[in-house]
């Protein structure tokens, strides 16, 4: 298969929307990001940004993680917040204890989330009523959904993650377990750190060299002292297009949160090596 880069797949089916949501404590305007076609397809689906919550992190921020940075009163709220300007109030927020991994869980319906305590890096469904979600902070959130199928997929793509191909994996278990067709089905890689700000080290560089025969266009800007750029959009577009995925089928966002700090939550720009300190956005998709 041809390979391809970043450049390909960017356009114009993202787009960014405003509500303003009643509150005890009077209006609050929430800006969010959806993915036109998914949303055509029948899919619910948004990318969280940092505006119009009541997280300290600073002040109105839109947190929408349960993390030692903030209080579950906070995310709470800021979870009721998103659900009513996605127009999803009947729905169940499903989210995971993100490990780094290239582990996927099966969310089979509300009632067994409500009881299961998912370890993964990548959520996939049929079930209807849920939003199965990805949090991240410079991070890649990928979802896929599949209209011919009904199936969904919320994966959490960083440097290690893309690494061990979860993108291509969690794909597969869609193919294989709940009947997804890559030839109908819609994928949507939301805000994260871009190739001109996602920095790695040596061991990286030397670990996407030995998985991938197409690294030359995944890392790019390589400096003094074993430092470069990954182009983590690339190479999870490039996952899915090995998946049997077209260009149109692949829809890139043109946000970076370190660029656009003042919009998106940014662990490197703002977290100085502490978890605690930068907020998380939240990727969702459901049926509609």
């Amino acid at each position: 298969m041809e390979e391809i880069i970043e450049d390909d797949f960017v356009d114009d089916a993202f787009a960014m929307r405003e509500r303003e949501i009643d509150t005890p404590a009077g209006p609050a305007r929430l800006a969010y990001v959806v993915c036109e076609p998914l949303e055509e397809a029948g899919f619910i689906n948004g990318f969280s940004t940092r505006l119009g919550g009541v997280s300290p992190l600073p002040s109105g921020a839109l947190n929408l993680a349960h993390f030692k940075g903030d209080e579950r009163e906070n995310v709470s709220e800021n979870r009721r917040r998103f659900l009513k300007a996605l127009g999803a109030e009947s729905y169940e927020i499903i989210t995971a204890k993100q490990t780094h991994s290239v582990d996927r869980s099966v969310v089979e319906s509300a009632e067994q989330a409500r009881q299961a305590r998912f370890e993964c890096d990548a959520l996939l469904t049929r079930a209807s009523g849920v939003l199965i979600g990805i949090q991240t902070a410079d991070c890649l959130p990928v979802l896929i959904g599949d209209p011919s199928s009904g199936a969904m997929a919320a994966v959490h793509a960083g440097w290690r993650g893309t690494a061990g191909r979860i993108t291509e994996r969690a794909i597969a278990d869609l193919m294989m377990n709940h009947g997804m067709n890559s030839r109908t089905a819609i994928a949507a890689l939301g805000p994260a750190a871009c190739s001109e700000c996602y920095e790695v080290g040596d061991d990286v560089i030397e670990l996407y060299r030995k998985e991938f025969g197409y690294w030359r266009n995944l890392l790019v800007n390589f400096k003094e002292g074993g430092k470069a750029h990954l182009d983590i959009q690339a190479a999870n577009a490039q996952q899915l297009a090995f998946c049997g995925f077209s260009e149109d089928q692949i829809h890139i966002a043109p946000y970076c949160t370190m660029h656009q700090n003042e919009l998106f939550f940014s662990y490197r720009r703002e977290g100085g090596g502490r978890p605690s300190v930068a907020g998380r956005s939240l990727s969702v998709i459901g049926k509609a």
